[in-house]
């Protein structure tokens, strides 16, 4: 594999001995030297650029994003919020639906 510039995008792209875009199999020839330990990364990389699971990463980090949020607040106001929380979710579960 070749790193050349790609004229297009003006981009750095891996590119085969002839300057074509590498083929699945050029692939997966080059991820069987990828030692064992970095497979995950490998596998999540490659996850990560499937459309189908894009939005559903970009769902997790917003989601994410919210961690530790609460650690500002001092315990009596985390237990009032957890209390009102609760309260609410029981408002709003146990109702009767009629379909």
């Amino acid at each position: 594999m070749l790193l050349c510039s790609n004229k297009q995008n003006k981009n750095l792209v891996f590119l085969d001995k002839d300057c074509h875009m590498p083929t699945l199999n050029a692939i997966i020839k080059e991820m069987k030297e990828v030692p064992d330990e970095s497979l995950e990364d490998v596998y999540q990389f490659i996850h990560s650029l499937n459309p189908k699971f894009k939005s559903s990463l970009i769902l997790k980090k917003k989601i994410l994003s919210f961690a530790g949020s609460f650690a500002a607040m001092s315990s009596k106001d985390y237990a009032g919020f957890l209390k009102e929380t609760r309260k609410t979710r029981s408002k709003l579960f146990s109702r009767n639906v009629e379909l």
